[in-house]
C-alpha cells in the first residue's frame, strides 16, 4: 500500500483510511509477516514530544494511525490533510471478524482481571471460531511468562491494551518473538465487554466522542486538558514552518 506520511508534531501518521489498513493487515497477516500498529491521539502526541524514546519507538511503527479526531483537526491546520480518522477500537474490531472468518489465532493481552475474564465470554460468544491463543491481564510483575507465551502460540494478531506508552514499549522491545500484527489498543477491552459504554453514532459522527467520554467519566478532565495544549503546539508548529 503506497501511502503519504504526515508529520504532527515530529510524530509521522500514515495518512489511509480505515478500511485501507484493515485490508493491509489482513493481507500482511497473510504473508505471517510482522507489523506494529501504533494507534495515536493527541495525548500520545503529546508525551512522545516530551520523551524522545518514545517518540523514536512511535515512529519505527509500521503504520500509526489517526486516533482522535484532534489528530485529523491538527493536520488540516497544518495544510496536510489526512484521509480520515482510523481509530483502535474500530481496527480491532474488523481484524476480529477477519479472524473469525479464517479460524485465526488471537492474544489479548491487558486489562482489569474482571475485565480479561469477561472478555474470554464475549470473545467465545461474538467470534466463536476464533482461536484464543491466550489472555492475560495487564496486572504483572514479571512479563517473561507472557512472552515465552506468545512466543510458543505464535498468534495471527496480538491486541495489547496496558494504556500508553507501556503498550508500545510491550510492543516494541517483544514484537521480535512472533510474526504476528501487534497492536496497542488502550482501553478497547473495557469497551467491548460493556464495562465502558462507547458513544452513540451521533457523538462519533459530530466528533463530540470525548465530550460523551467526559460525562461518563468526570475524572477524565485533566486528561482532557491535553487537547487545548496540542492544539497551541500544532499552531506553533505551523508558524514555524510559515517562518
Amino acid at each position: 500500500m503506497t501511502r503519504s506520511k504526515v508529520n504532527i508534531l515530529g510524530i509521522e501518521f500514515d495518512n489511509f483510511t480505515q478500511k485501507e489498513l484493515v485490508h493491509q493487515l489482513i493481507a500482511d497477516n497473510q504473508q505471517h509477516l510482522n507489523r506494529f500498529v501504533v494507534t495515536a491521539n493527541p495525548e500520545i502526541v503529546l508525551a512522545a514530544t516530551r520523551d524522545p524514546n518514545y517518540q523514536q519507538i512511535i515512529n519505527h511503527a509500521d503504520y500509526v494511525t489517526a486516533d482522535g479526531i484532534g489528530i485529523v483537526k491538527g493536520a488540516q491546520i497544518l495544510g496536510t490533510p489526512l484521509a480520515e480518522r482510523v481509530t483502535g477500537f474500530d481496527t480491532m474490531q474488523a481484524l476480529l471478524r477477519s479472524a473469525d472468518q479464517n479460524q485465526k489465532k488471537v492474544y489479548f493481552l491487558g486489562g482489569k482481571p474482571a475485565v480479561i475474564s469477561a472478555l474470554k465470554n464475549v470473545i467465545e460468544e461474538k467470534y466463536p471460531h476464533l482461536i484464543i491463543a491466550g489472555m492475560h491481564d495487564g496486572y504483572f510483575n514479571d512479563e517473561v511468562p507472557i512472552v515465552r507465551e506468545i512466543q510458543q502460540a505464535q498468534p495471527d494478531f496480538v491486541f495489547v491494551a496496558l494504556g500508553f506508552p507501556k503498550q508500545d514499549f510491550f510492543i516494541a522491545h517483544h514484537r521480535s518473538v512472533a510474526n504476528s500484527i501487534w497492536m496497542g489498543v488502550g482501553g478497547s477491552f473495557d469497551v467491548l465487554t460493556g464495562n465502558v459504554q462507547r458513544a452513540p453514532e451521533f457523538w462519533i459522527n459530530h466528533h463530540i466522542e470525548w465530550l460523551f467520554r467526559l460525562i461518563q467519566e468526570p475524572t477524565r478532565f485533566k486528561r482532557m486538558l491535553a487537547l487545548p495544549r496540542y492544539l497551541f503546539r500544532v499552531y506553533q508548529q505551523k508558524f514555524k514552518q510559515k517562518k
